[in-house]
């Protein structure tokens, strides 16, 4: 059986990850092909209960290393119930983040260092690398109130504007140093019009029939 497709969709707070990667779901699915959406932290029981503990609580609640570790606790029950029986089935996987998100969040917004981080990584998910990454780039400002308009905000959103900014840098940097597996994407305009941004670029990479 065909191995399946893996799509990852990062990007900063208010950057309208979730409604896109929802929207593409639906495109690929209208199209006959069999897609998963699911989102870190989360996508397995084991890890939406981590996920709780992440998202919720005081923003200064947890140590930068005690972040990133839950982020990989969640990550391994995610790909173990999840993301690996469904790629290994040959269906599509579209995640709201993955692994990227802990390297920008932990790694860059933190301190902690893409090294630290990158050590971690190849324990828990080792060579698995998605097929393309969507990174949703916005200026920090406006992702901040567009997340505020959203409401119900969460302990990333609390932290201060300076974490926000080297996150940003932390995803542009990824991107720039892995431009075979990253593309960024100007999360300013529409939803529609992002939307016909990122259908474009998966049929340009897929090769697949989406309206």
């Amino acid at each position: 059986m065909t191995q399946g497709v893996f799509i990852t969709f990062e990007g900063g707070e208010g950057s309208g990850k979730s409604s896109q990667v929802e929207r593409l779901g639906q495109a690929l699915d209208s199209a006959g092909i069999e897609v998963i959406v699911t989102r870190e932290p989360g996508g397995a029981p084991a890890a939406e209960d981590i996920r709780a503990l992440l998202v919720n609580g005081d923003a200064d609640r947890w140590t930068p290393k005690s972040e990133a570790l839950l982020n990989y606790a969640a990550r391994a029950e995610h790909l173990r119930q999840t993301i690996h029986p469904a790629l290994q089935s040959g269906k599509w996987v579209l995640c709201d983040r993955f692994a990227d998100s802990t390297t920008a969040y932990q790694g860059y917004g933190h301190g902690l260092g893409s090294d630290w981080v990158g050590a971690l990584h190849q324990l828990i998910v080792g060579d698995l690398q998605p097929d393309l990454t969507i990174i949703l780039d916005i200026p920090v400002q406006t992702g901040l109130k567009r997340a505020a308009i959203r409401g119900g905000v969460d302990r990333y959103e609390r932290m201060d504007e300076q974490f926000h900014e080297r996150l940003r840098s932390g995803f542009l940097e990824i991107a720039e140093r892995q431009p075979e597996r990253c593309t960024v994407v100007d999360a300013t305009g529409s939803i529609d019009e992002i939307q016909a941004t990122i259908r474009q670029l998966v049929r340009a990479k897929f090769a697949v029939e989406i309206a």
